[in-house]
């Protein structure tokens, strides 16, 4: 025997022989307490015993009857295992024709030609020894006979009509028909009142066994098998008795108990026969056993009455019959105990939410404690459907919530004492694939991505599993696994499967699956982007009063990823159909949990947006309507103000629907005057925004303040706001106003504040009523137009601009509020010095002679004062625009006109004007004009034409910007189209200067006009030899200076063509200019005379002015006037060839 253990090891394999350990075996176990004993352990040898030697004669059997091998093994213990094979060792084939019989036999129903062997061998195998003993072969011949009689079927096995079947209760009921007969009969079962049982009942060796499992009582009877041919039937009744060993209908259980209890052990078996029932106490018969008065037996009930210590004893009940017997001990503990529980303290229980959650409370005392269940320390006792609690003091919670979680108390008492134990449970929200990996149609050597997205509890953590076609995903790179998807690259056909993402966590487990299905790939389409699709599935979870949590699945991206979803909720109980902003959350995220307010009845729907714009809305999901509750939050936007002196306004902006919190919304408004000794008067009004309280003094301060109620109570205490009662309009004007000229444009006004008390509401400011009277240089009276200035809040002064310089004006001054304006204070006059005068109305130059102009002018529109003089400047312009010394002359100012005479003829004059008063000089105005030339040839001017013209261009409002290497120049330009123009520039720091041309220079103009003069003897001389016939070879001259001006020379005799007049006035071709953009930069330079006026393109006007010299054309135009007939001067000439 093993030590320390009760089992028993017998060992044979180093000697001895197995008979000698044949017997019954049992064994008893013993201490202080008593002594238990176990069932009968019977051994025996295994035996496989050869064969019997036997002398087998062949079989000669006529075609078409039966036979029957005989197999008759040898006994063995176990029974072996028969079948049939050939000297190959293979199998003889077995059909409704030939079947092996349930005791070994080989049964032939009719023989055939081909059964014709000698060979047919029985084997026996006996699994126990591992070995197979051989029969001897047996031989059949089949001889023919024709014809073959065919015969009706007859039973080879059972013989006889009927028959009897023994089969023990919960074993397996083997019934056998074969039968023989031509053609093969068909064995079909019946029984006899009744029906073969379902699912119990089975049929072997081509329906020749009837195999019924697991028989009971129920199944005995007479079963019917019948065999059929075309010929006939026959049939045989096996009468079934099902006989039953004893088995435990209450087998004896252990029995604690404590001094003075009393107890019962009960012992009762069922059989068939019925089984007989003995007890036996520490192994010995209770008949024999040492008396206990607290002891009585009564059948298979044993009774205990006011036990003692020394009443604890192991019984042990047999109940046995005919087929066998159940042995049982019981131990019958006797001992005072207080409570104990063996469930560790603060043991934590977790369980998913919906699921059943079991507390363990395992105990042990004597009494038997009470066990009590509390949640919390101090909560109260567990009752009620939604618990349910077993005998071993676990606690059952069918279906487990959130709000289960918690401490759980479990309390178990008896007579001698108490004891608590504390365990922790926690519920877990489930887990869930919230999207589920879909089917996909991927093309070969394309990717493909199954989505996994799961919800789970934050506490837990899950781990992915992907499978294939239910195994491990293949040991290829190709397959990627993310934390939500499993991406497979470069896809080939044996892609080809079920993939299965399964979630584990240490509380649940689910899983999803899709189907992968490769084909061909066709010609690549374009990728398409497109808003997503709509999000689906929505559900609402943890539903709270104030909060709930919802989840979604994402729809399909479109190939632009979702950055972000909004959230927006309809409340159907206020504002159905209107969809409201309620949050929105990154596209990575599918859940949220959102803020609810009471008495709304939500439905949330969910939008997706990517980069191409938003998805349409999710479908809405369930509703959910809050519970009611008392307003949070009172009226915004509290204000009183009077309409009329004698009342008080009072405004507020009224909850929204869901921030009523309840039915039945109203507002109790509150007044009291402010700073007086009153009490707050007050009153409910429905659901509206304002309240007028009549009969109020004028402008009063109020306290004000509303609060929000409904159906269940009353919002929180609200604020107080300070308004007042209505304004009237102010009672008093200012007073002490006084003025303070400071210029002739500028006045600053000051004024005594009025008593607040007399202003009779809010003091908005004061404003300035001031108008003109008159000019005191014309005296002559004008249409009134005052103008207002405000100055806001208390102030008492205030400066009025923009006055007309020497003028008389009035102004009053009154007081503002919110009701309108108080009564003027008496007028005020002032008056405004003198200033400088505005530029004169206009400057006309008439009459250009050789030596004089004439100029005429306006006087100023606004004098501004005494006029004392008028100032006229002016310089003469040279050929080259450069300005001559400056003249000014002073005129009295009652002139209008002036003759300007001495001045020098063919000459441009600009001239500056302006008048003055006794302050100073006002802004003057330029004008230009040309004397006219005294040259014959000219044309005088036409009758009437003693006005000059308008002279143009004129250039105004020049504007400048710098940058670091250049400069941008502006300016406003009148005149004639397709005009030039030139900057001048300076540096700073240094005198401004004209860009001096080398042209312009008196030395390079002599040189010039002596080299016109040369080449003009030159031409003259040319012309002379011409008019003589005679040739002039100049090509050597041509060639030295190669003049681009003179003419060819003719190709045929290279001779120089005509002279033509019209040659020599042709200008030069002109350098690069200034652009005509009015942008000029700095490093631009230009030498062209030209530019500066100079050239052919010189022309008379009407009046005789010379316009070429100042427009500086590039092309020749047209004059505006006569042009001149007459041939060129050598001037003309000179100038046309420079």
């Amino acid at each position: 025997m093993k030590p320390n253990s009760g089992t028993l090891v017998i060992n044979i394999m180093n000697g001895g022989k197995a008979e000698a350990y044949e017997g019954v075996y049992q064994c008893t176990a013993r201490n202080e307490r008593g002594a238990a004993i176990s069932n009968n352990i019977v051994i025996r040898p295994s035996r496989s015993p050869l064969w019997t030697k036997e002398k087998l004669e062949p079989n000669q059997v006529r075609e078409g009857d039966s036979l029957v091998l005989h197999c008759r093994p040898p006994v063995g213990l176990p029974p072996p295992i028969i079948f049939w094979m050939d000297n190959a060792f293979q199998r003889l084939p077995q059909s409704e024709r030939v079947s092996q019989g349930l005791n070994g036999d080989l049964y032939f129903s009719n023989v055939q030609p081909e059964d014709t062997r000698e060979d047919y061998i029985c084997y026996a195998r006996f699994n126990h020894t591992q070995t197979i003993q051989q029969k001897q072969p047996i031989s059949v011949k089949v001889f023919s006979t024709k014809p073959v009689t065919e015969r009706q079927p007859i039973l080879l096995t059972p013989t006889g009509s009927t028959s009897t079947k023994v089969e023990l209760r919960g074993n397996v009921l083997l019934l056998e028909c074969i039968a023989a007969g031509l053609p093969t009969p068909v064995i079909h079962w019946i029984k006899e009142g009744g029906e073969l049982p379902a699912n119990r009942t089975f049929f072997e060796n081509f329906k020749k066994t009837l195999k019924i499992i697991d028989v009971s009582e129920a199944d005995s009877g007479n079963y019917k098998c019948i065999a059929r041919n075309i010929l006939g039937s026959a049939h045989h009744v096996i009468s079934v008795t099902v006989k039953a060993a004893p088995y435990w209908i209450t087998a004896p259980r252990n029995l604690v108990l404590s001094p003075g209890e009393d107890g019962t052990l009960i012992c009762r078996a069922n059989g068939n026969p019925k089984p007989n029932i003995s007890w036996l106490a520490n192994g010995v018969p209770i008949a024999i056993a040492p008396e206990d008065p607290s002891r009585k037996v009564d059948g298979d009930t044993i009774i205990f009455s006011h036990v003692q210590e020394r009443s604890s004893a192991v019984y042990q009940c047999n109940a046995s019959n005919e087929y066998g017997y159940l042995l049982a001990n019981a131990f019958v503990n006797v001992l005072a105990e207080p409570p104990r529980i063996l469930t560790p303290a603060n043991k934590l229980y977790q369980v998913i939410a919906d699921s059943p959650a079991l507390l363990d409370c395992a105990y042990f005392g004597s009494p038997k404690p009470e066990i009590e269940w509390f949640k919390g320390v101090k909560g109260s006792i567990l009752r009620g459907s939604e618990y349910v609690f077993h005998d071993n003091g676990t606690l059952e919670i069918p279906v487990a919530q959130k709000d289960s979680t918690g401490t759980y108390t479990c309390v178990a008492r008896n007579e001698l004492g108490k004891i608590q134990n504390e365990v922790q449970l926690e519920v877990k929200d489930p887990t869930m694939i919230i999207k589920q990996p879909e089917y996909k149609v991927i093309q070969r050597y394309g990717q493909v991505s199954f989505e996994c997205i799961i919800k789970h509890d934050s506490t837990l953590l899950p781990t992915v599993i992907w499978l294939k076609d239910n195994d491990e995903l293949p040991d290829d790179e190709r397959f990627l696994v993310g934390k939500d998807n499993l991406t497979i690259m470069n896809v080939t056909d044996k892609d080809d499967g079920t993939y299965t993402c399964i979630v584990n966590t240490t509380l649940d487990s689910v899983s999803a699956s899709a189907v992968l299905t490769v084909v061909a790939a066709p010609p690549t389409p374009a990728i398409i982007y497109a808003r997503p699709n709509p999000p689906f599935d929505l559900e609402l979870t943890g539903q709270l009063e104030r909060s709930v949590e919802l989840s979604w699945i994402p729809g399909d991206e479109n190939n632009s990823p979702i950055t972000n979803f909004v959230i927006e909720y309809e409340d159907g109980l206020h504002e159905p159909g209107v969809w409201n902003y309620q949050t929105e959350v990154p596209g990575t995220q599918t859940t949220v949990q959102l803020k609810l307010s009471p008495y709304v009845n939500y439905s949330f729907r969910v939008i997706a947006v990517n980069e191409i714009g938003r998805s349409q809305p999710s479908e809405p999901s369930e509703q959910y309507l809050t519970k009611s509750a008392n307003p949070d939050e009172n009226p915004s936007n509290v204000q009183g103000i009077g309409s009329e002196p004698d009342n008080l306004v009072i405004t507020w902006e009224s909850l929204k629907g869901f921030q009523s919190n309840g039915p039945g919304l109203q507002y109790k408004v509150s007044w009291r005057q402010k700073d007086v000794d009153d009490e707050w008067t007050s009153v409910i009004v429905a659901n509206v925004s304002k309240y007028i309280v009549s009969g109020t003094p004028t402008f009063v301060p109020y306290e004000i303040k509303v609060q929000a109620l409904n159906d269940l109570g009353y919002a929180p205490e609200p604020s107080e706001v300070i308004g007042h009662s209505g304004e009237d309009l102010p009672m008093v004007a200012p007073g002490n106003v006084q003025v303070h000229v400071i210029n002739s444009t500028l006045a600053k006004v000051h004024w005594d504040p009025v008593p607040l008390k007399t202003v009779r509401g809010h003091l908005q400011g004061y404003k300035v009523y001031y108008w003109k009277v008159q000019s005191l240089s014309r005296r002559s009276r004008r249409h009134v137009e005052k103008k207002i200035l405000t100055f806001r809040g208390n102030k008492t002064f205030g400066m009025l601009p923009g006055l007309e310089p020497y003028s008389s004006y009035k102004l009053n001054v009154r007081v503002v509020n919110g009701k309108g304006e108080g009564p003027a204070s008496p007028d005020k006059v002032f008056k405004t010095p003198e200033g400088v005068p505005s530029s004169p109305s206009f400057l006309k130059i008439t009459n250009p002679t050789l030596d004089s102009l004439t100029l005429e002018w306006g006087s100023p529109t606004h004098p501004n004062g005494v006029l004392t003089s008028y100032i006229l400047k002016f310089q003469p312009i040279n050929n080259t625009h450069e300005l001559g010394p400056l003249v000014e002359i002073r005129i009295p100012a009652n002139e209008s006109s002036l003759i300007l005479k001495n001045l020098n003829y063919s000459t441009r004059y600009k001239f500056y004007f302006n008048a003055q008063t006794s302050v100073g000089s006002g802004n003057q105005i330029t004008e230009e004009a040309v004397t006219i030339m005294d040259e014959a040839g000219i044309l005088r001017p036409a009758v009437g034409a003693g006005k000059v013209q308008p002279l143009y261009p004129r250039i105004r409002n020049v504007t400048t910007a710098a940058a670091e290497t250049y400069a941008n120049i502006s300016w406003e330009y009148e005149g004639p189209d397709h005009a030039n123009f030139y900057v001048e520039y300076g540096v700073a720091g240094t005198m401004a200067s004209r860009q001096v041309d080398i042209a312009t220079q008196g030395w390079f103009i002599g040189l010039m006009c002596a080299v016109a003069l040369l080449i003009l003897i030159l031409l003259i001389v040319c012309f002379i030899r011409r008019n003589k016939g005679g040739k002039y070879p100049v090509k050597e001259k041509e060639d030295a200076h190669a003049d681009p001006e003179i003419q060819p020379m003719k190709e045929d005799d290279g001779t120089f063509g005509e002279y033509s007049d019209a040659e020599d006035h042709k200008p030069l071709k002109k350098g690069s200019r200034t652009p005509s953009d009015r942008t000029v930069k700095k490093e631009d330079s230009d030498d062209s005379l030209v530019d500066y006026g100079e050239g052919v393109n010189g022309q008379f006007n009407e009046d005789g002015s010379f316009i070429g010299q100042y427009s500086g054309k590039k092309e020749k135009e047209p004059a505006e006037g006569n042009e001149s007939s007459e041939a060129p001067s050598p001037v003309n000439a000179m100038n046309s060839f420079v």
